[in-house]
């Protein structure tokens, strides 16, 4: 949710953030309908003042005697009054219109955001290790896990339909395996939180990390009115709704391992085949709450800590600053951290850590107390996964692939997996 203030402050600055993202100029409608409002609650205030003179001078005039002049006052008490009632539902009505404008635009990029109009126009920031070489056609995931007998999508697709897959044996451990790697790794060594949150979430909640009004094609709703939750972070970020945190007890970093569900209703005929692009599918989430000055180094710090996790199992990635045209609608500025997967022969996205500013802090009312005392400011919120389980699981079964069908287990998850250092045939 933008700053109307701001706004008003700067017009010009708001509308070339906008044009950064392809906008059209939207600030002096918002202004127009600031000013609307702005004067009815001035002649609302005006009126309540009224209301109070004149009642003091009902109770003069009634002590001098003066019933003539009592009896006007009254009868523009009753006028007043009439024009309060309908004047303070109006002023809920005209807010609600703002608000619902408002809350309908996508965040400001920040200034070293690279333009562009779509995912052509990201920057590559940096890489990290070597691709394998394989001496034969490198196999794709599926391929892998249905020869290996322990990926089905045809079991999948009869329980639930298309986009569900059926883990079983080693594979099934594999997931669970990688889950807490993760979470030891990020509670561990990079100083996460770790949580166990609700799955189903309320409209405020979804709101206050902005996938409602403009998502909710994309999300899955219960028929009690809840939503399934499409990452942790909006279970996570929440956590600080209607809160006021000392600036002391910043930053906040949370961390939970959940299940994910997601309509994919923008994603039609794509990845249509195997385990990239799922209904539903486990995520390690990070979240930070930070103050103002902290936040856009946290954002780099919080994607070293999911880069972390595919440098301990040694699988090869880049990473890619969002172009303007490629950013999620309440980011301020996002890295993709793209993992290389031989079977397609191409980098694709396992991770995104983003930096939102205040943007869901204002939807959630969420706040800090400065050190020096002076009143309370919004909070700066971040967001990533620390990884995707599933998109993990499918870059390690491409990697670690031999030429017999078996698939190597690294090092670091040899514990979690019984010991074992391959996945077999069942």
């Amino acid at each position: 949710m933008h700053d109307i203030k701001a706004i008003r402050d700067n017009p010009e600055a708001f509308d070339r953030g906008l044009g950064r993202r392809g906008m059209a100029p939207l600030a002096a409608e918002l202004l127009r309908l600031d000013a609307q409002r702005r004067d009815h609650m001035q002649k609302l205030q005006d009126a309540q003042a009224r209301r109070n003179a004149a009642s003091k001078e009902i109770g003069e005039a009634m002590k001098a005697g003066d019933k003539a002049r009592a009896e006007l006052l009254k009868a523009e008490m009753g006028s007043i009054k009439d024009f309060i009632a309908s004047g303070e539902q109006a002023e809920r009505d005209l807010n609600q219109q703002l608000d619902a404008v408002l809350a309908g635009i996508p965040n400001i990029p920040l200034d070293d955001v690279p333009d562009g109009k779509d995912e052509t126009g990201n920057v590559e920031v940096r890489r990290w290790g070597d691709a394998p070489q394989f001496a034969y056609e490198a196999r794709q995931h599926f391929d892998i896990g249905e020869w290996l007998g322990l990926m089905d999508f045809e079991s999948a697709a009869k329980i639930a339909g298309a986009r569900f897959v059926v883990l079983s044996g080693q594979l099934a451990r594999l997931e669970r395996a990688l889950a807490q790697f993760m979470l030891d790794l990020q509670t561990g060594t990079n100083g996460y939180t770790e949580h166990y949150v609700p799955f189903m979430v309320n409209d405020a909640a979804v709101f206050g990390t902005n996938q409602l009004p403009k998502f909710a094609e994309d999300l899955f709703k219960t028929t009690d009115g809840r939503w399934l939750i499409p990452t942790a972070e909006v279970s996570l970020t929440n956590l600080v709704r209607e809160r006021i945190i000392d600036e002391k007890d910043l930053p906040l970093r949370l961390t939970a391992y959940t299940p994910c569900f997601r309509a994919e209703a923008g994603a039609a005929g794509r990845d249509t085949r195997g385990m990239i692009r799922q209904h539903q599918f486990s995520k390690v989430e990070l979240v930070s709450i930070t103050t103002p000055e902290d936040s856009r180094a946290e954002l780099e710090r919080m994607t070293g800590c999911a880069e972390s996790v595919l440098q301990a199992l040694g699988l090869s990635y880049r990473v890619m600053r969002l172009c303007t045209g490629d950013m999620g609608f309440g980011s301020r500025m996002t890295y993709d951290i793209e993992v290389w997967l031989p079977g397609q022969n191409a980098f694709r996205e396992i991770s995104s850590c983003s930096v939102c500013g205040d943007f869901q802090a204002r939807r959630m009312d969420a706040r800090y107390k400065p050190a020096d005392g002076k009143g309370t400011r919004y909070v700066h919120t971040l967001n990533g996964s620390g990884l995707a389980v599933g998109r993990t699981m499918v870059a390690l079964l491409e990697n670690y692939q031999n030429a017999d069908g078996t698939v190597t287990i690294p090092a670091v998850l040899r514990p979690y997996m019984g010991g074992a250092e391959k996945i077999t045939r069942a």
